[in-house]
């Protein structure tokens, strides 16, 4: 049966263990119960290394024995994201060209979650090289939403999701590019963020400029992705977009009157074809920011060409990340994969050029906005799950999607405009699927952002609404042992 510990929030659970009410090895012991008992449904977490886990709660025990200072993260186990390198753990990407692959060096934001005391478990499932917000590959298979299992959890963040929405790890990293942190946090009930670029640096990329691109975190609460993002967040000399601020920012209370506060309300970002169950669910929950105190007022800003500025630069980040394996393992690659590398070797420096400057003029228009209202509130997904047996969505409300990436505009037009936002739980369709809101900030307005995400779900509470399959497996294993204790007798 699911412990009760699997679902405290990963702020008591470092509590817990500072005041040694339990141990690290307990606390491990109930996630790898949990991943035995539910991982086999979900298909979230990839590789798992138990023996080198429990080796590493029993060290984290015998340093809280002896009293010493430790990290917030001390003794939390945590699985990282498939596509991030993470030194002696194997990290596939999601794709057979990686199949075997083992790290010599941690990305950034492993040293920094790892020196905060937190123990990996293996690695999450994600699509090949993080592209789609669908997770299935040829090297783990599909990874399936916990709320219902004939649709996908999201991607390319998918797996962390869905193996935080069962309790088989308490905080998880992803990142982001077009919602890889945000679809799977509004599909899967749980809370993803993407921070401003430059919050969670990057070291060592091959586009060190580059800054659609970002890591983050993924929890079940607001509070939990704070405490991450106290972790993780703060300034690497290594990185020329880093920003100057220290994790620090991040451990202030998240408690703030929003009384007077002045917030954009969009259905659609103005042209969107949304689902109308995404839209009910969301309109349902108007009402909870009136309580709060805050001024709605339906607008949104003017982004556009933010299409088209995402769909250049993503091509152009693609082909200098993947251009090399099109030339010499073409035949292992997806066939989308393949497609945004080909898009971004059509590109000519005019092209670059005419996205550079859309870009910059969408970021201008986008702060003048922002000059009147504090937040844009807005759908995370424009539809519901949609069924993990297919790559995308095709259509949206009768409006056909023409590629893999089309679907996710209500996400990709965000990235372009470099503001923070987040998914937060907001409810469910009528079918039990979760809905994500999605909140946008001013610029480099990380922790406002967390702020009302936090006070949204403190009035609401959407968070603590477990899986169905929770529920399913406790009665198979209720049957299973009744069953057994009547051939025994």
């Amino acid at each position: 049966m699911t412990s009760e510990l699997n679902f405290a929030t990963a702020r008591e659970m470092a509590r817990l263990l500072r005041e040694r009410e339990i141990s690290a090895v307990e606390l491990l012991d109930a996630h790898l119960d949990q991943i035995a008992r539910v991982n086999p449904a979900v298909n979230a977490i990839v590789t798992l290394l138990p023996e080198r886990a429990r080796e590493q709660a029993r060290a984290a025990d015998a340093v809280l024995a002896r009293g010493e200072a430790v990290g917030p993260l001390h003794g939390l186990p945590i699985a990282h994201k498939d596509t991030t390198e993470t030194k002696g753990i194997r990290t596939t990407k999601g794709s057979p060209i990686f199949r075997d692959y083992v790290p010599e060096r941690n990305e950034l934001i492993i040293d920094r979650i790892q020196a905060a005391g937190a123990i990996p478990i293996g690695k999450t499932n994600v699509p090949e090289f993080g592209a789609g917000s669908q997770t299935f590959n040829t090297v783990f298979g599909t990874t399936l939403n916990p709320y219902d299992l004939t649709k996908t959890p999201g991607g390319s963040s998918g797996g962390a999701a869905a193996a935080l929405a069962t309790g088989m790890h308490p905080i998880a990293d992803g990142s982001d590019l077009g919602g890889s942190l945000r679809n799977p946090g509004g599909y899967c009930n749980v809370v993803g963020f993407r921070p401003s670029a430059g919050r969670v640096p990057k070291v060592g990329s091959q586009s060190a400029w580059f800054d659609m691109t970002t890591t983050g975190p993924l929890a079940r609460t607001v509070g939990d992705v704070a405490l991450l993002m106290s972790v993780i967040a703060g300034p690497d000399l290594r990185s020329p977009i880093a920003l100057e601020a220290p994790g620090s920012l991040f451990e202030q209370p998240l408690e703030r009157d929003f009384r007077g506060t002045r917030v954009a309300w969009s259905r659609n970002l103005g042209d969107l074809p949304v689902d109308p169950r995404t839209t009910a669910v969301l309109e349902s929950q108007r009402g909870v920011f009136a309580d709060l105190g805050l001024e709605l007022v339906e607008a949104e800003p003017d982004l556009s060409g933010a299409d088209e500025v995402f769909h250049i630069l993503r091509a152009w980040d693609f082909e200098l990340g993947y251009g090399e394996l099109l030339d010499t393992r073409r035949d292992q690659l997806k066939d989308t994969v393949i497609w945004n590398i080909e898009e971004g070797r059509r590109l000519s420096g005019p092209d670059l050029g005419r996205a550079n400057r859309l870009r910059s003029a969408i970021f201008q228009r986008a702060h003048d906005f922002f000059a009147n209202y504090e937040f844009l509130l807005l759908p995370v997904s424009q539809v519901p799950p949609f069924p993990a047996d297919i790559p995308y969505p095709t259509e949206i409300d009768g409006t056909p999607m023409t590629t893999y990436i089309e679907w996710m505009r209500s996400c990709s037009r965000i990235t372009v405009t470099g503001h923070p936002a987040i998914s937060v739980p907001a409810g469910f369709t009528a079918d039990g699927l979760p809905v994500g809101l999605q909140i946008v900030g001013r610029a480099r307005d990380d922790f406002g952002v967390l702020q009302l995400a936090h006070a949204f779900e403190l009035a609401t509470n959407f968070w603590q609404q477990r899986p169905p399959l929770l529920d399913a497996l406790a009665r198979g294993a209720t049957h299973a042992t009744a069953a057994a204790t009547s051939t025994r007798a």
